[in-house]
């Protein structure tokens, strides 16, 4: 029998915080107010709003697969492709490297939140 490294709550609290993160940053990018920054951002990157919509949308779906144990897999591949996507649109297609790190580091707590639920299970 294999010993396991988190209780039930330290599991339930990693996936809310993935969750948490990714469906406040989708749910963002449609409330007319606070979304002035993603109509810009997403009007840079050139594929129109539906884009815009389209990532809030998959983020959403993502970060409330990653609550499920059954479809953590799906949200984390989800969550994965689409920071990676945010990474290459800032380092290539917007020309800011730099910015890339911020992705990078939702791309990093993905994983790393993904590793430690399966190793706990």
């Amino acid at each position: 029998m294999r010993e396991r490294d988190s209780d039930p709550a330290t599991e339930w609290a990693i996936r809310a915080s993935v969750a948490l993160v990714f469906v406040l940053t989708g749910i963002d990018k449609f409330l007319p107010g606070s979304s002035t920054s993603w109509v810009r951002l997403f009007a840079l990157i050139g594929l129109g709003q539906w884009f815009r919509y389209f990532t809030g949308i998959v983020e959403i779906v993502g970060g409330l697969l990653f609550l499920w144990p059954r479809a953590t897999r799906a949200g984390a591949v989800l969550l994965t492709a689409t920071m990676i996507g945010a990474m290459i649109v800032q380092a290539v297609i917007l020309k800011h490297p730099l910015d890339s790190l911020f992705p990078g580091i939702y791309l990093f707590a993905v994983i790393a939140a993904f590793l430690r639920l399966r190793r706990s299970s």
